[in-house]
């Protein structure tokens, strides 16, 4: 099996070519920066439908195709506070309807996070260790988590983007500027 290494909301692995191209039709379909839906507030879900059923399928085929291990609806181009998140095992799926962070460790670690919108950055970023998420599920019954490790810091990421922060917002001056120059569009020469 490939070595697979998870960074914020990005997996790196070895694609074979069938899931390499459904990788770019997926990321093709998410909300790259500078668009200005990324650096928007989403706004609190309040009708639990099938209009946000079929949004929750979207996202979880499109966090899967990307080879993702997160996706909040703003990157979509959908102002409403749902992310999705996979679980520790391959096939199960966390979604989170107007999450809130309730509490979290003290302890902190840095480590390097990537993000589907921000294609080609990986930036340190500082999270908290573990924390309590709650939040509503697609049928709107009440959700109680309690996350550790990378569940957690994927969780802050893409509560951060149901606010409009991103990763080079939560970065050291240094390694923003470095992104930044990664994501400036360049000139092509002839």
């Amino acid at each position: 099996m490939a070595e697979v290494e998870e960074h914020g909301e990005v997996r790196d692995e070895r694609l074979d070519a069938e899931r390499e191209a459904r990788r770019r039709l997926a990321l093709a379909q998410i909300r790259q920066w500078p668009d200005p839906a990324l650096r928007m507030r989403a706004n609190e879900v309040e009708t639990f439908d099938d209009d946000l059923q079929r949004l929750v399928l979207r996202m979880t085929s499109l966090m899967e195709d990307a080879n993702g291990v997160g996706l909040a609806a703003n990157q979509v181009g959908v102002l409403r506070r749902v992310v999705v998140l996979r679980g520790g095992d391959e096939d199960e799926h966390l979604v989170a309807v107007n999450p809130r962070i309730v509490g979290s460790s003290e302890e902190l670690e840095t480590d390097d996070e990537g993000c589907l919108s921000l294609q080609g950055v990986l930036v340190p970023v500082e999270r908290h260790l573990s924390l309590t998420l709650e939040a509503k599920d697609p049928q709107g019954s009440p959700l109680r988590l309690e996350l550790t490790g990378l569940d957690a810091r994927v969780a802050q990421h893409e509560v951060d983007h149901l606010d409009g922060v991103l990763i080079v917002d939560r970065t050291t001056p240094e390694a923003r500027r470095e992104a930044m120059a990664t994501l400036r569009p360049q000139p092509i020469l002839g």
